[in-house]
């Protein structure tokens, strides 16, 4: 007879008091120093293998050790006790007692042979015994116990994970889709533990141990069937086993993920144990104790393993009570224990830890629709309009049906990725077809997915309309899921029990509006038959209203039946009212069936799909069954075609069919809508034709006018020199004088570029031959030129210059090189592009050896200016005297002229952005114009030497501006704690997520368009008004970039963060914990209004004065513990270079600029999301807190300054904070000799929660704060002004 339901004495009891389990028993078995003859006993003495490890079968062979195991337990204050039965089925125990095919040959384990352990009598009957047994055991013990102290105790059952997973893809690699054992096979089996655990008189199961949530489905849907049939219910504790990245061991299933798929259960607690210590535990219990609205377990391991510990875990009894203290006291748990490596005397401490705290209180939780893949998909509000992914439905998808058919399933895998990829937050599988075998195939197929962790991380809608098939499903899905569909067609007892078999399972239900009298068409029957299904499930089944998906049926209007045209409208009603007395029910449907009318007419379809979304979104529809690809943007529909269309839809009157059907002709074989071109210009003369190619970056037709042009000049060089360079020419005028923009420009050097290298192999000779005159001419003129040098004068003759561009050594950023070695390139001179990181020596070798013209050195971080008064100094100390431009983000014509220009007597311009790299290169080559612009550049200069050393900034000493340092009460401030201590790497970051955080102003920046983009109205705001229309469609062009850098995963977003105690002490900021120091700088110049002079370290608290006295005479005083923590991050974005080189090799520079560029805003939204993440973690913001414009606008608390930047200019701060996060080996990312990251698109800083910090500048940095400062980093006087010299104040 099954025990009584102790639900709600637990849950009354749970309120009060945190309850406290057992500990590991396989630990505490191994202190009686039992051996193999002990655990063979007389009963297994002729057993095949060795039963040592076989800890279940000591409840038979030796029960005296097991009860006195429980009975220790029980004295060191464990209110509960699991029964030793962890691997108490016949599946587990066939490890111990059946041969393993493998080892002879004979075979694979699979489900043959699996089904023969599953039926193996003798396994029937040990694995009966071993939870009968092991149940009375501790039932005897606990009742013993409650009798001799008159506290209540209790008796879990415990179900294992087994030695298989459902899940686990990695058993073959050939063929993932193989597993070595059915649904059905692990389901019989825990059935008869189940059943053999409540015979023996447990109070509670315990599913524990989850490495897979598929396994555990199993055992959850065992024992609610065990339940059902035998008439009785126990209260049931669920607990998983997550890696350090938070996700179920083998089946990769994220916290908020896993809880949606077990929530139906409605279990008394649900947990995490085993695999982890409680370090490693913190975030991750901390989460689930947020999402769970039951109660809270947690039993983790001793620690992580340590072969040279007495119990194999480092952690001792006060190790585990300090740390399940924490816990108890942050609110996380209900209920404590330990799992491997803890002992009675373990379970003794956190029992004296936790006695007298106050339990954690269940959240409320927002009812809402709760799906799960690997990751959680919440339903919430924001969320609006669900669009399902219908392409790998065979009904709604022929490619799809034929790769199946065919077999194809590789295929099959990509069409499920690309959906995913594109966005569909769920996925319909459907396999209804007269040629499939839909049993067979929806198993085989979902297995395939399960192994995908790119598909799996979205729920799966399981379609067909036959039961077989969505039962095959439902056994293959470890997450939530959903069911379409069900009705009431075959009766009431049909639909009840599959809506019980489904709820079991975990999933939600579409339910269709058919009855036992066929399909509702009208909205009388349509609400009718929905209201029936609602009640039915709601009161008789029980089942949650949140999962309940009514599908009123979406059918087809303007067939020419009268009786068909107002079915649309009747949906939109029936919605309304559903969504206003059905609460929580939930609405969806086949959009395109109300389009089958116009089968073949996609211009028609597209519009009424759109129009028909846009209606039943109004009246509450949340979701549908939609082919993105088949649908029109609702406000891009022309006026005729919505009229018409509505006119249908909405039935306004009785002609409407007609007139549609009449419309509707003129679009018939019109496939996908496609932009009609004005094509009036090819018809213009080849010159023009080419020119306006350039003006407009089309390159669809240049190859064929380049080879028309081919044959109509007598050499390929003509055509260059002609109207190619005639319509660059008219590019270059336009851009010089405002009437073209960079984007525009990049594109006409892509077309440019395209038709060089058309002609490049037909020029070849001709040029050769060109030179080959040019330099005979030379050598003639000048006898003392050697043939190397004329050629190289010869081939220069051919360009309007030779430009050598180089981003300095040390520095990985360049973008802004790249725009203005196009631009350049588009005015006819010769760009030679040594790329990033070049060193001082390669720069000048090269430039000698190809005599170039101009210099260009570009740099974005600060020790690139130094390294570009190295370029100067050297090339002085060479006595060289070839023009020099200066550029990038950090340099400035004041850097420049001061640091720069002094130490080169030759010419050195900064040149301020790609506009004005033309006219200054121009001038610089020229007779007429060089003096004039040198003689104008060294007089500006010379003024900006001036005014800085007139030093109009007053400045004051160190000690006086830390006296005047920002004053913070804190003794009254109580810093925030975060969630979890240490680090946390993300590896694989959305892309999709991060777009939702770009700021796209400094995108446009980058392609010198000025203004500030808006966000909402997706325009730049400029007043420029032609800027603006550049703007869009540069940011149309992007969107379709990003879409396709997303598709295909081309980036890699990966990441890593963490939180550590700190304290201030003076201007560093120490981590005591970590040995590492941040060293800040603090503002000098004099302030007359009264304002502080800023540190960072200001903003975290000091350290707390005197030492912790010893607590005995072994103990040495030692520095009290920081009270404040600081945060530190990396992100970057990978593949972007190498992506940009690539299309550079293919002459696309406006896609490779465009490539760097986005990767460089996914960079800083991704440090956005980063720094949302941990505002959360340290418990001051919710998630969602602050829209996307809030965000940019950084209303937030805390800021995140990186090292290299106003507030802390030092980039080798940069040092310690990659060595405290080992963001190289973590996320792969590098730094330089000048510390810049590798790759380019990568942002680091650090994270203040305190809400006074902010955002400042410094400047004028004075020589005793830059002495104190070298003396703090142990450098020279000559180091420290080196990394800060642009902010240097003498």
């Amino acid at each position: 007879m099954p025990r009584p339901d102790k639900t709600d004495e637990l849950t009354k009891t749970l309120k009060e008091k945190i309850l406290i389990l057992d500990g590991a028993m396989g630990t505490t078995i191994r202190s009686y120093g039992l051996r193999e003859k002990d655990a063979r006993g007389k009963q297994f003495a002729d057993a095949p293998k060795d039963l040592l490890n076989n800890g279940d079968i000591l409840s038979l062979t030796q029960p005296e050790v097991i009860s006195d195991v429980h009975r220790k337990f029980l004295e060191a204050g464990s209110d509960i006790i699991e029964t030793n039965s962890f691997s108490g089925t016949s599946i587990a125990q066939s490890e111990f007692f059946i041969e393993d095919p493998r080892e002879s040959g004979a075979g694979r384990k699979d489900p043959d042979f699996y089904q023969k352990v599953i039926d193996d009598p003798f396994l029937k009957n040990l694995a009966w015994e071993i939870n009968l047994q092991s149940a009375k055991l501790a039932r005897s013990a606990c009742d013993a116990a409650e009798t001799k102290t008159g506290i209540k105790r209790y008796v879990a059952g415990a179900i294992g994970p087994m030695t298989v997973g459902l899940n686990n893809a990695a058993v073959d690699p050939d063929d993932p889709g193989f597993r070595t054992v059915t649904f059905d096979q692990v389901y019989e089996d825990y059935k008869r533990q189940i059943r053999a655990l409540v015979e023996g008189g447990v109070d509670i199961l315990m599913v524990e141990t989850i490495f897979d949530a598929l396994n555990s489905k199993a055992a959850l849907v065992a024992a609610q069937d065990v339940f059902e049939e035998d008439g009785f219910n126990l209260p049931m504790i669920i607990s998983a086993a997550v890696g350090r990245g938070g996700e179920t061991m083998i089946s990769a299933q994220k916290i908020e993920a896993f809880w949606n798929a077990v929530a139906h259960i409605k279990p008394l607690a649900v947990g995490l144990n085993c695999s982890l210590g409680p370090d490693e535990m913190r975030p991750f219990i901390a989460e689930l104790s947020n999402v769970a609205d039951t109660f809270v377990s947690c039993y983790p391991n001793a620690g992580m393993p340590d072969a040279l510990s007495k119990t194999g875990f480092p952690f001792s009894p006060q190790d585990m009570q300090d740390k399940l203290l924490d816990f108890s006291k942050a609110g996380f748990i209900n209920l404590a224990g330990g799992c491997c490596g803890s002992t009675p005397e373990h379970i003794a401490a956190i029992a004296e830890a936790v006695k007298g705290v106050t339990p954690r209180k269940r959240p409320v939780i927002e009812p809402m629709l709760r799906l799960s893949g690997t990751e959680p998909y919440n339903h919430t509000p924001d969320k609006n309009f669900l669009m399902i992914g219908e392409r790998t439905n065979v009904a709604g998808s022929p490619v799809f049906r034929k790769m199946i058919q065919e077999n194809r399933l590789e295929d099959a895998l990509a069409v499920a990725r690309q959906q995913v990829d594109n966005g569909a937050p769920v996925i319909d599988i459907c396999f209804d077809d007269g040629l499939i075998d839909g049993v067979e195939m929806m198993t085989r197929f979902l297995n395939l997915v399960q192994s995908e962790p790119d598909i799996t991380k979205v729920p799966i809608t399981v379609d067909s309309s036959k039961w077989e098939i969505i039962l095959a499903g439902l056994k293959c899905l470890q997450g939530k899921g959903i069911v379409n569909s069900i009705s009431l067609k075959e009766g009431e007892e049909t639909f009840k029990q599959q809506a019980r078999t489904i709820m079991k399972f975990g999933a939600a239900a579409v339910v269709m509006a058919f009855d036992e009298n066929g399909q509702a068409a009208t909205y009388e029957e349509k609400i009718r038959i929905c209201e029936r299904a609602y009640y039915i499930l709601v009161d008789k089944v029980g089942f949650n209203p949140q999962d309940i998906i009514f599908d009123p049926n979406i059918l087809t209007v303007a067939t020419g039946i009268e009786e068909h045209n107002n079915y649309a409208v009747d949906f939109f009603k029936a919605t309304k009212w559903i969504k206003k007395n059905l609460p929580g029910a939930k609405i969806s449907g086949g959009v395109s069936n109300v389009s089958f009318s116009f089968r073949g007419n996609n211009p028609v379809r597209e519009a009424m799909h759109a129009a028909f979304l846009y209606h039943a979104g109004n009246s509450g529809m949340d979701m549908g069954i939609v082919n993105a690809g088949m649908l029109e943007v609702y406000d891009e529909i022309k006026p005729d075609m919505l009229k018409h269309v509505e006119d249908v839809l909405l039935n306004r009157d009785s002609d409407a069919t007609e007139r549609m059907l009449d419309f509707a002709e003129q679009f018939k074989g019109i496939k996908k809508k496609t932009q009609k071109e004005d094509l009036a210009w090819r018809d213009a003369p080849l010159e023009k034709r080419l020119e306006y190619s350039l003006l407009k970056g089309i390159d669809t037709f240049i190859t064929e006018d380049t080879e028309e042009a081919r044959q109509k000049y007598d050499k390929p060089l003509h055509v260059i020199e002609g109207p190619l360079m005639d319509g660059m020419s008219v590019v270059g005028d336009l851009f010089g004088a405002g009437k073209m923009f960079l984007p525009q420009v990049v594109k006409s050097a892509r077309v440019m570029k395209k038709s060089v290298a058309y002609l490049e192999p037909y020029m070849e000779k001709e040029k050769e031959i060109k030179i080959a005159a040019i330099t005979k001419e030379l050598m003639a003129s000048d006898p003392n030129i050697t043939d190397t040098s004329a050629r190289l004068k010869a081939e220069k003759s051919l360009t309007a210059g030779r430009i050598l561009m180089a981003t300095v050594k040390g520095d990985v950023h360049d973008i802004g090189k790249n725009i203005v070695g196009v631009v350049l390139a588009c005015n006819g001179f010769e760009v030679i592009d040594m790329g990033v990181m070049v060193p001082c020596e390669k720069i000048l070798e090269v430039a000698a050896a190809r005599q170039v013209d101009v210099i260009g050195l570009s740099g974005l971080i600060t020790p690139s200016l130094d390294e570009m008064v190295n370029v100067a100094k050297e090339m002085e100390r060479r006595g060289l005297k070839t023009p020099v431009l200066v550029g990038g983000a950090t340099t400035s014509p004041a850097h420049t002229a001061v640091k720069i220009a002094p130490h080169y007597s030759g010419s050195i311009i900064h040149v301020l952005d790609a506009s004005r790299s033309v006219p200054v290169t121009t001038a610089l080559l020229s007779e007429g114009q060089r003096e004039k612009l040198l003689q104008d550049t060294n007089d500006k200069y010379q003024r900006l030497r001036d005014n800085f050393n007139k030093k109009d900034k007053p400045t004051i000493s160190i000690e006086d501006a830390r006296s005047k340092k920002i004053v913070i009460n804190w003794e009254s401030y109580s810093p925030p704690v975060p969630e979890f201590i240490g680090t946390r790497i993300i590896e694989n970051q959305s892309l999709r997520e991060l777009v939702h955080y770009i700021d796209w102003t400094p995108f446009f920046h980058a392609w010198e368009l000025r203004g500030v983009w808006d966000r909402e109205e997706k325009v730049l705001k400029t007043r420029n008004h032609k800027a603006a229309e550049v703007a869009e469609k540069l940011y149309q062009d992007a969107q379709v970039l990003l879409e396709k850098i997303i598709a295909e995963k081309i980036f890699t977003a990966r990441g890593v963060y963490g939180f550590f105690p700190a304290c201030s002490d003076g201007d560093d900021i120490n981590l005591p914990d970590h040995n590492a120091t941040f060293h800040t700088l603090r503002q000098q110049t004099e302030k007359t209004s009264g304002k502080p002079n800023i540190a960072l370290a200001d903003f975290v608290a000091p350290t707390t004065e005197g030492y912790e006295e010893p607590s005995s005479e072994n103990q040495k005083k030692s520095l009290k513990p920081a009270t404040d923590h600081v945060g530190a991050f990396v992100v970057a974005i990978h593949g972007a270079d190498e992506w940009a080189a690539k299309l550079r090799d293919k002459h696309e520079v406006d896609s490779a600029i465009m490539v760097q560029a986005i990767a460089d805003r996914l960079a800083e939204a991704f440090a956005e999301l980063l720094h949302h993440h941990a505002r959360v973690a340290w418990g001051f913001e919710r998630v969602n807190e602050f829209n996307h414009n809030e965000l940019i606008k950084e209303k937030y608390q805390g800021i995140r300054p990186a090292p290299g930047y106003p507030a802390q200019p030092d980039h080798t701060e940069k040092i310690t904070l990659f060595k405290l996060l080992n963001a190289t080996q973590a996320i792969g990312v590098g730094l330089t000799e000048s510390c810049a990251m590798h790759p380019g698109a990568a942002v680091s800083g650090l994270l203040f929660s305190h809400p006074d910090s902010k955002y400042f500048a410094l400047s004028d940095l004075q020589k005793d704060q830059v002495e104190d400062y070298a003396k703090r980093k142990m450098w020279t006087i000559e180091e420290a002004e080196k990394w800060l010299d642009p902010w240097l104040g003498y």
